[in-house]
C-alpha cells in the first residue's frame, strides 16, 4: 500500500462522491463503482463460503480466487490499469474441468441447494453473474480489460460446478426443476452445445464493444440468464 490508513473515516464521501486510486473522484453510483462494489460483494460471499468445512483443494482454490478478485477491484479502481491475463482465465478452466470430470452428465435444470456449502456456492455464483453484468455495463462506456470479463464468466461456471461437486462428495443428489411447473419452459432441455453457443456469441459481442487498449469481465448452468 502506498499509504497506510491511520483513520478509517475521511468525510470526503459525504458529498456523494468517492475517490479512485488514480486520485479522481466519481459519483458513488458511477458504473465503475457499481462494478467494484459487485466484485467486492462477490469476494465477501466467497469469504462466507470459506467459513464452511471444505476439502483442502477447494479451500486453496477459493483462496486464490479471492486474491484475483482483489486484483480485479484494483484494476477497476485505476482506469486503464491491467493486472489479469489470459493465463488466469486458463487456470480457472483447468480447475473447472478437474471438478467436473467425475460428475454425472447434466441434462436438466437444477435448483440451487443441497449442502450448506453448495448453497453458498450458488449464492456466490449468482453474485458473480451480477458482477459480470456490471463490468459489461462499464465496458460500454469505458475501457475494460477483456481478461477481467472472461475471468468472471469462467468463475461463475466454476462456482456452479463446485456446488455440484460438493453435493456429489456429500452424497447429495442434484435436485431437478419440476417440468410441470415451468409452463412454456417445459420444452427447453439443458444443452451444453446451446450454452457454448451462447457463450461464444456473448464473448464476441463483448470483444467488439470493449476497447482493447485498456481494461475490463456466462455460460453456465442452465438456469442463468445467459
Amino acid at each position: 500500500m502506498g499509504k497506510r490508513l491511520t483513520r478509517i473515516y475521511t468525510r470526503t464521501g459525504d458529498d456523494g462522491t468517492t475517490g479512485l486510486t488514480d486520485g479522481s473522484r466519481v459519483p458513488k453510483d458511477d458504473p465503475r463503482i457499481e462494478a467494484i462494489g459487485a466484485v467486492d460483494e462477490l469476494n465477501s460471499g466467497i469469504g462466507v463460503l470459506l467459513c464452511e468445512t471444505l476439502p483442502a483443494e477447494i479451500r486453496d482454490c477459493l483462496t486464490g480466487i479471492q486474491h484475483r478478485l482483489f486484483d480485479i477491484g484494483g484494476e477497476l479502481s485505476i482506469p486503464g490499469h491491467v493486472t489479469l491475463a489470459g493465463e488466469n482465465v486458463a487456470g480457472l478452466e483447468q480447475q473447472l474441468d478437474a471438478l467436473n470430470a467425475d460428475l454425472p452428465a447434466l441434462r436438466e435444470f437444477i435448483l440451487p441447494g443441497g449442502t450448506r456449502a453448495a448453497a453458498l456456492c450458488h449464492v456466490a455464483r449468482a453474485t458473480c453473474r451480477r458482477a459480470e453484468r456490471r463490468v459489461f455495463t462499464l465496458a460500454t462506456t469505458a475501457g475494460v480489460n477483456p481478461a477481467t470479463s472472461h475471468y468472471l464468466n469462467r468463475l461463475s461456471d466454476l462456482l456452479f460446478v463446485m456446488a455440484r461437486h460438493l453435493n456429489h462428495e456429500a452424497g447429495e443428489p442434484d435436485v431437478f426443476s419440476q417440468h410441470e411447473r415451468r409452463g412454456s419452459w417445459s420444452h427447453i432441455k439443458y444443452s451444453p452445445q446451446r450454452r457454448r453457443g451462447r457463450r461464444e456469441h456473448k464473448s464476441n459481442t463483448l470483444n467488439s464493444a470493449v476497447p482493447l487498449h485498456s481494461y475490463s469481465p456466462s455460460r453456465r448452468d442452465a438456469q442463468d440468464e445467459g
